[in-house]
């Protein structure tokens, strides 16, 4: 094991200073990173002088190899940095996911994809309402699901007639809600769900509905997936059996143009990207579908891969070639941050909005992050990823810059259903400590309803939410005068630039002219926030760095007193069903 450093780091309330510069011990085996990795060419390549010989360089993704010692390895996950993109999205702490399509006119959370186009008729869609609520909850991004599980898409695309193209006004919702969120002045998000019940196979499709009415008639229990199928009969899925169809994997290229494709132009003349690639039908109807939101509705600052499969169960499944689609994603936008992709953002491990107590933004993995969804050691679930234990594991192959994402809605279900109320202030500040205060981005959805508006509880809760949170956390209580201060907060940050480092610290405050400690912790990342029992004053603050993978590199550590405005009677947050 690489030794475990001890530093000590202070702050001065009386002068209100910033962070005093963090010394370490001789001990400290770790060399300085540099500023946030380049392409992904780079950080995959090599280094010069031999694969366990050549220093350690600072990159978001290493592998390990067979030669490295527990020492190396550690010093390599020290060196783990973020790319552009994933800093910039770290920095983005709130994200608000948008869940509107066909389930929002069925009442469902699952569709079955072979729903009728024209039920999808919202009218008026008021997206700018949509944004105005999101920016009063502090969110700096939103995200839409432009195709769920139903493959219902809420553009007009070139590849299905499975879309707004045949609903009543033929709606662009994409466009209109990334217009509308740019004029907000928020950054984008789309999520393009992999599987595709549209796309299911028409003759498997209907001897599985065969099976299903026998299964009934049984009187066996029926899966969600199974229940929506039977509701919807013997209507077909809407598209072409694309989706888990055996077909052959061919030359294709992307965009492949259809009979008077209004691109051709373009592409002949060099104005829109080419790509050639080897898929089967599926693979290339995503990939076109990719290709049009990038060109059409980008830049796109995270693009959100859901792994569920509602089909898996019934013996239906798609093999995806997720590397190409990687590729593709990065010639088209480098600083793209794919959920569930290779440096990328990751689930978290819950749909609770509540991140781990040691959250680690650098992970183990088993195999090549560019050829699987996901691909860590052990099920996100686990409650330890990121230890030196799963470091050093043998099984470990790969290290990567893999931060979480906390996903939660602000009513039970994903998608808006009228006898559902929305979460509390108070609820959704404890889900804001639990995720950004754990080093976790969230990612709340709040679901317009079937008018094409937020309901006036969501936005009133939304709003008290964002006030609460630029109440508390909008200004360090060293700035409101001078000292002692009196607070019940401490947010400690890592320069997340240099990596992650810190494996357990404590707090101390001098309270009466005594050093008292008042918290501890594990992991701190971008962002760990520490709420007290009660509230402390105090004439000083420091900050012990006990345990760290090499020299930390610490940010400003504030202090906070919480809002008085939110519910003291707030009940627990509600947990929704898994049907993202």
């Amino acid at each position: 094991m690489a030794r475990r450093t001890r530093v000590l780091s202070a702050f001065a309330l009386a002068a209100a200073t910033a962070l005093i510069p963090v010394q370490a011990t001789a001990q400290a085996t770790a060399q300085s990173a540099g500023p946030a990795a380049g392409p992904a060419s780079a950080q995959r390549s090599a280094p010069p002088g031999g694969p366990c010989t050549a220093p350690v360089r600072p990159a978001s993704q290493l592998a390990v190899e067979a030669c490295d010692s527990p020492e190396r390895i550690i010093e390599k996950a020290a060196n783990i940095v973020p790319t552009r993109g994933q800093l910039a999205w770290q920095q983005r702490e709130i994200t608000a996911f948008t869940h509107f399509g066909m389930n929002t006119f069925t009442g469902r959370e699952w569709g079955s994809g072979t729903e009728d186009e024209k039920l999808f008729a919202p009218g008026d869609i008021d997206v700018d309402q949509w944004m105005r609520a999101y920016r009063a909850a502090g969110a700096e991004q939103v995200m839409l699901t432009a195709k769920h599980h139903d493959g219902f898409v809420l553009y007009p695309s070139r590849y299905t007639d499975h879309s707004v193209a045949l609903s009543p006004g033929s709606p662009d919702v994409v466009g209109a809600y990334v217009r509308a969120a740019r004029r907000a002045g928020l950054k984008v998000g789309l999520y393009l769900s992999p599987s595709d019940g549209a796309e299911l196979p028409h003759a498997w499709h209907a001897r599985w509905v065969e099976t299903i009415r026998e299964k009934q008639a049984e009187g066996k229990p029926l899966s969600l997936p199974e229940r929506v199928a039977l509701e919807d009969g013997d209507r077909a899925p809407a598209g072409e059996g694309r989706f888990g169809n055996g077909s052959a994997v061919t030359e294709r290229t992307i965009p492949t143009l259809v009979p008077g494709d209004d691109r051709a132009d373009d592409v002949r003349r060099g104005r829109l990207p080419t790509f050639t690639v080897r898929a089967d039908d599926y693979d290339a109807y995503y990939l076109n579908q990719v290709y049009e939101l990038f060109t059409e509705y980008g830049p796109i600052e995270e693009l959100w891969l859901d792994g569920a499969n509602p089909w898996s169960g019934s013996g239906i499944t798609q093999k995806y070639d997720v590397k190409q689609w990687f590729d593709t994603i990065k010639a088209l936008s480098p600083d793209t941050v794919v959920f569930q992709g290779p440096q990328g953002v990751r689930w978290v491990g819950n749909e609770n909005g509540i991140a781990r107590g040691t959250e680690w933004s650098v992970t183990p993995h088993t195999t090549d992050p560019w050829t699987g969804l996901g691909g860590l050691p052990n099920d996100s679930t686990d409650p330890d990823i990121g230890s030196r234990d799963r470091i050093l594991a043998p099984t470990t192959k790969y290290l990567q810059w893999y931060p979480a994402e906390a996903d939660v809605s602000n009513r039970p279900g994903w998608f808006y259903h009228p006898e559902q109320q929305p979460k509390t202030p108070a609820q959704l500040m404890d889900l804001y400590e639990k995720s950004v205060g754990r080093n976790a981005s969230l990612l709340l959805n709040v679901p317009p309803a079937p008018d094409g508006r937020m309901a006036d509880a969501d936005v009133a809760s939304l709003t008290a939410f964002g006030k609460a949170v630029r109440t508390t956390y909008g200004t360090d209580v060293r700035k409101r005068g001078p000292g002692p201060y009196t607070f019940d907060r401490v947010a400690v940050r890592e320069d997340i630039r240099r990596g992650q480092r810190v494996e357990r610290f404590a707090v101390e405050a001098r309270i009466g002219g005594a050093w008292q400690r008042i918290a501890e912790g594990t992991t701190i990342g971008h962002r760990r926030i520490l709420p007290l029992p009660a509230p402390v004053t105090a004439t000083a603050v420091r900050v012990k760095v006990l345990a760290s993978r090499a020299a930390p590199h610490l940010g400003a550590t504030t202090l906070h007193l919480g809002a008085t405005a939110l519910s003291p009677g707030a009940t627990a947050p509600q947990e929704p069903p898994r049907s993202r």
